[in-house]
């Protein structure tokens, strides 16, 4: 088994460990605009918990019959910590262990857990969209409100925009560096 190269090595060890920012940073962001919210409204995704003007968009959401949003009805944010601090473990591992299968199942799991939660906040916003209170003060036959999963999506007199917050693009960065470093090892190895 071929180990990594020093530049390599040193790369994953340090991305790996910038992925412990994602506890201390929002990984999500949720932003609205209206003509009566010129402003906008935002709520950011945390590891663990909401924040942002959660209350206002909820409310808001009451009158076209979606549910009270809160904390609780994630129950991710339960097990979240624990999921990133396995990813940070996997990578500190690879890094210890130096060989390139390392690299690749470390990238594989940073991959995986993209998809995973990817998969798992749109499966969120379908039934948040899309099962509604047939008694919400606001109905409009055949509607649903499916916030965007990543873009931007009108909904109502609403401009919704979803996407990476820091923790998201800090995720992704690592990634895309890893994928790099697969590269670079790649290269070295068909010379």
């Amino acid at each position: 088994m071929k180990t990594l190269r020093p530049i390599t090595r040193i790369s994953l060890g340090v991305s790996t460990l910038t992925l412990i920012a994602t506890y201390y940073v929002p990984l999500w962001q949720i932003l609205m605009w209206a003509p009566q919210y010129p402003e906008g409204l935002e709520m950011k995704i945390w590891i663990n918990t909401l924040s942002g003007d959660v209350k206002i968009i909820s409310a808001l959401n009451h009158y076209i019959g979606m549910r009270i949003i809160e904390v609780s009805m994630f129950p991710e944010f339960g097990y979240m910590i624990y999921i990133v601090g396995f990813i940070i473990g996997a990578g500190l591992l690879a890094c210890l262990w130096n060989r390139r299968i390392g690299l690749i199942v470390f990238f594989g799991l940073i991959m995986a857990a993209g998809v995973g939660a990817l998969v798992d906040f749109w499966l969120w916003g379908y039934d948040y969209g899309h099962n509604l209170n047939p008694d919400a003060a606001i109905k409009i036959e055949g509607m649903s409100y499916q916030p965007p999963l990543i873009g931007t999506k009108v909904l109502l007199n609403f401009t919704a925009f979803s996407g990476p917050d820091i923790g998201g693009w800090i995720f992704m960065g690592v990634g895309v560096l890893l994928f790099g470093l697969m590269v670079l090892e790649w290269k070295t190895n068909s010379k």
